[in-house]
């Protein structure tokens, strides 16, 4: 009885040693509880920890919940895929901590050959333990419990520095396109409004793509850039800003532009341009007459190129007014990430003078190579990922600390 109980046990873990033989083995740290760390951000994870424990069981049943349903949406398939592997690690730990639990009762045999073997599987069975936890944890912190959507809205907009905001503006917006492209979204401009040295004074955009909204969340606020300008002739450093706000777009959303409810104006351009823009009405002024918004353009020499692009203006207001009132919480959203565009408001500093790049949010949050990471390739990539680790982890610790209140 007592052989073939050893045998089942060595043949589990055999099994499951296997399946992890490229892991290295480590001594198991002791387990520290969650709740009574002082500061969260510095707490130590614990799969072991009783509330992490409660929390897996709330992921497992919500995952077979999901798989028993007859109708799944595509979020909820999108969730269940989710979720599938942190499930699959956390129902092999149970059966690691089973067979643990039954080596102990095997613990007062007396025989030396036994003891021996049974201390190897019980170090065996830690190893393994080890493993699946910093496997589980880097699972549960890759995960995003808030709401994906399957689009967003991205705004650019210069903020305090002029010339110098706006040409830095066009830079973060290049940026973030060579990122949307290095991950295979797509990009739909709405609105841009350049300047005539190759800056933007305000750029939006639609980008469509999976976990989109996920890795670009994160990126709104305040965006600082600190270097020399190009029309500096004394060498100071200056310090401009830039702000970008994600607003969450639903797969169901969409604007209908009717033709009715628009009043169309036409007149004279106004401004530099020589004797054309003077004597053409070419500039466009179109009201959207159920809201009363009113967009005009006047960029392009051809009236029909200025009327399309007063449209897109009023597309972008009216679907940024629209998902506003469908979220509540969006304008405070936008206003917590652009706040007034101040210096002192950063999320991100560019140091040109240093070629730095910090993230103020996140412990060891500085990069180096400004070049390569304004390609919005890897580099961009590496900083987001980190950001989104960091946020899960806080994110994490609040739903503990709920667990804990309970």
């Amino acid at each position: 009885m007592l052989l073939n109980r050893l045998s089942r046990i060595v043949q589990v873990g055999s099994k499951i040693t296997t399946s992890l033989q490229c892991y290295r083995q480590r001594t198991i740290p002791p387990t520290r509880n969650l709740c009574h760390a002082v500061n969260p951000n510095a707490a130590l994870f614990q799969i072991s920890d009783d509330r992490i424990q409660k929390y897996l069981e709330r992921l497992r049943l919500e995952y077979y919940a999901l798989k028993v349903q007859e109708q799944r949406t595509r979020k909820d398939i999108q969730r269940m895929l989710l979720l599938s592997n942190v499930v699959e690690m956390y129902e092999q730990r149970k059966i690691i901590v089973d067979n643990l639990s039954s080596l102990k009762e095997l613990k007062d045999d007396r025989d030396d050959e036994m003891i021996q073997l049974l201390k190897e599987e019980r170090e065996a069975y830690g190893s393994i333990l080890f493993r699946l936890d910093s496997e589980i944890l880097n699972g549960i912190l890759s995960m995003d419990d808030e709401e994906d959507y399957g689009s967003l809205i991205m705004e650019v907009t210069a903020g305090v520095g002029g010339q110098e905001a706006m040409l830095f503006a066009r830079e973060l917006f290049d940026m973030y396109c060579g990122y949307v492209e290095y991950k295979g979204w797509d990009i739909e401009m709405l609105q841009t409004e350049d300047t005539d040295i190759g800056g933007t004074r305000h750029a939006t955009t639609i980008i469509n793509g999976p976990d989109a909204y996920r890795y670009l969340k994160n990126e709104g606020g305040v965006h600082r850039v600190q270097r020399i300008p190009a029309t500096e002739k004394s060498g100071r450093i200056h310090t401009s800003t830039v702000t970008v706000s994600i607003i969450p777009r639903p797969d169901d959303f969409q604007i209908d532009l009717k033709e009715k409810d628009l009043k169309i104006e036409t007149k004279r351009a106004s401004g530099a341009g020589g004797q054309h823009v003077n004597t053409t009405d070419s500039a466009v002024r179109i009201v959207h007459l159920p809201t009363g918004i009113a967009v005009e353009c006047q960029t392009e020499r051809s009236q029909q190129k200025n009327r399309e692009i007063a449209k897109q203006k009023l597309i972008a207001k009216l679907m940024q007014i629209e998902l506003e009132s469908r979220f509540s919480n969006t304008q405070a959203l936008k206003k917590s990430q652009v706040g007034q565009s101040l210096r002192n408001e950063k999320i991100r500093t560019y140091n040109y003078n240093q070629d730095r790049i910090t993230d103020h949010r996140i412990e060891g949050g500085t990069a180096h190579n400004l070049k390569g990471f304004l390609e919005g390739g890897e580099q961009l990539d590496e900083m987001i990922e980190k950001l989104r680790r960091s946020q899960r982890r806080k994110q994490l610790m609040d739903i503990i600390n709920r667990e804990c209140e309970q």
